[in-house]
């Protein structure tokens, strides 16, 4: 696998920690998964305090999911940078058609562990090539997961994906966490994503740059809300809530929701 494939390793031993210490999240198949890989991540990589972000950060973006669906039943899920996630088993669907897309090298490894069915396709795509939209059934309505993608896309092929996105559907809503300009500088001198060889990422300072057509910014959504980090105890509590929820912390990660207005 490349350097970005590899970081799909790091989120996956988040949701395994986590789930393992009965936190934000509940993921057996995430624990599963990370025993057999055996995948040699060093230390920044194995970070608890990484693991918490990462652990938060999925249940946010699943929480936000499980709303749209709630809201209409015949939406159609696109979860974009897939990896290794179990979001499907954590969120559930009934009747909903719903696609994990990644790179093909990816969506490889993980049909090793998951597997299809009438309803549940895994696509091997390159995200800034439209093409693999030709694949997918055209809808009324489709709800879009970008989980740990967006800084490892340009904000010119970010925008011609959403561009893609606008005209083959009629609704979309969609979430996506990014970097923002200072973060993807920081990157440089101090980020576990460099552990497994990444080097250059983006950042988004103006979500409204990313609009096309008629899909749009709606609204900034909490990365670390705080029913969350209430789940951790004491000095952890103290710790975490001064690394990744306060103002160092949303001076670098952005959680934005566009939907369409049509």
């Amino acid at each position: 696998m490349n350097n970005v494939k590899k970081t799909l390793y790091i989120p996956l031993y988040g949701k395994c920690y986590v789930s393992r210490r009965g936190l934000f999240l509940k993921d057996v198949l995430a624990e599963t998964v990370w025993e057999r890989a055996e995948f040699p991540l060093k230390r920044r990589s194995r970070s608890k305090w990484l693991a918490y972000y990462l652990g938060i950060r999925a249940a946010v973006f699943d929480d936000w999911l499980r709303e749209r669906l709630r809201e209409d039943t015949d939406t159609m899920v696109l979860h974009l940078g897939c990896g290794l996630d179990n979001r499907i088993g954590r969120v559930g669907f009934e009747g909903n058609l719903w696609y994990d897309v990644d790179l093909p090298d990816v969506i490889d490894e993980r049909k090793k562990h998951y597997v299809e069915s009438s309803d549940y396709r895994m696509l091997g795509a390159d995200l800034r090539e439209a093409g693999w939209l030709s694949e997918l059934p055209r809808g009324k309505r489709v709800a879009v997961v970008m989980e740990g993608i967006g800084m490892y896309l340009s904000s010119d092929a970010l925008k011609g994906l959403f561009a893609a996105l606008e005209e083959r559907f009629e609704q979309v809503f969609l979430l996506i966490d990014c970097y923002s300009p200072f973060a993807a500088r920081m990157s440089k001198i101090k980020n576990p994503i460099k552990e497994v060889g990444v080097s250059r990422v983006y950042g988004v300072d103006d979500p409204r740059l990313l609009e096309a057509g008629g899909l749009i910014f709606s609204r900034s959504l909490d990365m670390s809300p705080s029913s969350y980090i209430d789940e951790l105890e004491g000095m952890e509590r103290r710790i975490f809530s001064a690394l990744y929820a306060g103002k160092t912390s949303k001076r670098l990660y952005r959680l934005y929701e566009f939907k369409s207005t049509r």
